[in-house]
């Protein structure tokens, strides 16, 4: 607990209360804190960093403004730093179950641990729980943590070793490029004749020491008793097979996501996703939304874009707790833009 955060009580009637403490809740407190709110934020994971921390800590990120590419721990960590420079509170390893407004106005967060009261809501769940899609194949269950794997959490696990990658998405290609320097050889198979990663990222796998097959290559079979041992691949359209030796499978074909209480809690709901409009206000006052788990027309999952979105939130959760305060506060260019407009007035007028 920092000094700032000790400063608050559990008790306290909060002006916004975030509900996630990933990368868009993260810069939500830090953007509160520059409107000078009273905020907490509750997660029901034991460290901050959301999926950064709990999937993939050692992953580059590559879509963040000012980084050509940040380690996904200490982008957590620069956030957090960003973050805690203002008040704060922080309730971790907590379960939000139910929010509903009180008779007085003041929105109830009811959590696993007690009662958090709240003049405005900011939901930052992500994308809800994540849970790995597993492929129908013997073994496989078996195996899940003796080699086989969903993300990567520690390079120095994957050092020197045989990987196979299965995945056409952006998380399967960061895992093969942030794995080339340390293991001892990578092969990367995707079913389809189109990848879902940024092109970007494909090229650079295709350019690497990574032997990608694509595409129709799919895992047919593992084998191995108390570790993975070898893997058994197959090009679909022809029937072609390869059987690799192989310490380690990474699948990554997909998360199914869940919802949980949320599902409950009388919001508009579309596609397994909060619905919200441009101001980031969901269908319930007081309460708003940004990140992954919102969706409108042209929504975009990055995290750079969850950023502007819940600075979107900040701002409109102040103006309502607060209907003097400005939505939009205005920085320092307005005020020079300000200034040279007067001088410009002022000028004209002298010519007249």
């Amino acid at each position: 607990m920092s000094n700032t955060e000790s400063a608050y009580n559990r008790e306290d009637v909060f002006d916004i209360t975030f509900i996630g403490a990933g990368p868009v809740g993260l810069y939500g407190m830090y953007y509160a804190g520059l409107r000078v709110t009273r905020f907490k934020t509750i997660d029901m994971l034991d460290e901050v960093g959301g999926g950064l921390m709990a999937l993939y800590p050692e992953k580059y990120i590559y879509d963040v403004a000012g980084f050509p590419k940040v380690m996904a721990k200490e982008l957590t960590r620069m956030l957090r730093e960003q973050a805690t420079q203002y008040p704060h509170m922080f309730c971790l390893g907590e379960k939000v179950l139910d929010l509903k407004r009180h008779d007085e106005g003041l929105l109830l967060v009811t959590t696993d641990k007690g009662v958090h009261k709240s003049k405005s809501v900011v939901i930052c769940a992500g994308m809800g729980a994540y849970i790995p899609r597993r492929l129908d194949i013997p073994n496989l269950q078996e195996l899940e943590g003796a080699g086989v794997f969903y993300s990567v959490r520690r390079l120095n696990d994957f050092r020197d070793k045989q990987i196979l990658i299965v995945g056409g998405g952006d998380a399967a290609f960061d895992y093969a490029m942030m794995l080339e320097p340390v293991a001892r050889e990578i092969t990367h198979i995707h079913r389809n004749d189109f990848f879902s990663a940024h092109e970007d990222s494909v090229q650079k796998v295709r350019e690497s020491s990574v032997r990608l097959k694509v595409p129709f290559w799919e895992l047919k079979r593992i084998e191995g008793e108390d570790w993975v041992k070898r893997a058994t691949i197959v090009q679909t359209q022809t029937g072609e097979e390869e059987v690799l030796d192989v310490d380690a499978i990474i699948l990554n074909v997909g998360f199914l996501t869940n919802l949980g209480p949320i599902e409950n809690w009388g919001l508009e709901l579309e596609n397994n996703a909060i619905k919200v409009d441009s101001r980031m206000r969901t269908n319930i006052d007081g309460v708003f939304a940004a990140g992954d788990i919102v969706t409108y027309e042209g929504k975009l999952d990055l995290i750079s874009t969850g950023c502007g979105e819940v600075a979107v939130a900040v701002n409109n959760a102040k103006n309502f707790i607060d209907p003097k305060a400005k939505v939009r506060p205005g920085h320092s260019t307005d005020k020079h833009l300000v200034s040279r407009r007067k001088m410009k007035r002022l000028a004209e007028k002298e010519k007249k």
